[in-house]
């Protein structure tokens, strides 16, 4: 399917009463499709996708227009959010600490690149801590560097382990055994239903 294609499947799968915080519309959006805008149309979706939660086949589908444009950020971002929605959102309020505390010693890509290890409070059979894993994406911002402070989603290797969190409660980073930075939850959406795919 070619990318006007996949971006007109994409509008018909948003409602059209919902708006992003600039009024923005499925009517306009149709508008820049009739203009060639792709790339617009295209950002305008994922705000929309953002404003109200859509089924995966409105992110599966705007990740295809994107990797066919090739948008690489964009992408990655439709293909995290499809990852949201089968999985659920972890939102955090992450402080890297500085780079004489810590092994990193430069800034990370944001873009769900790095996969750091957390501890959320599970244990090993021996009682230790036991570290899960969690691709993470920084929102708003290109990267993150060290001693640097943004809120983060996160994407969990094994999303059952980490049930059991709470808004409020404090998690720590890890790139090795040293703690490498500390968030606190600021949201937990669980994943929406299989109805509504």
């Amino acid at each position: 399917m070619d990318v006007p294609k996949l971006l007109e499947v994409a509008t018909l799968l948003v409602p059209e009463e919902i708006a992003t915080e600039n009024d923005i519309t499925v009517q306009d959006i149709w508008e820049y499709l009739r203009e060639d805008e792709w790339e617009v149309a295209l950002g305008l979706l994922e705000e929309l996708g953002d404003v109200h939660s859509l089924p995966g086949s409105f992110w599966e589908t705007l990740t295809a227009a994107a990797e066919q444009m090739r948008l690489v950020r964009s992408a990655a971002w439709c293909h995290w959010r499809c990852y949201e929605t089968r999985n659920g959102i972890i939102r955090v309020a992450l402080t890297l600490r500085s780079a004489s505390e810590s092994r990193r010693q430069a800034p990370f890509d944001g873009a769900g690149v790095l996969r750091p290890m957390w501890n959320i409070g599970n244990r090993t059979s021996s009682g230790e801590p036991a570290l899960n894993i969690a691709r993470l994406w920084v929102e708003f911002r290109p990267f993150l560097e060290p001693g640097g402070h943004s809120s983060v989603r996160l994407a969990p290797l094994i999303p059952s382990q980490w049930q059991h969190l709470e808004p409020g409660q404090v998690i720590t980073m890890h790139e090795d055994q040293s703690i490498a930075g500390t968030a606190v939850i600021l949201e937990i959406q669980r994943p929406a239903t299989a109805a509504t795919e």
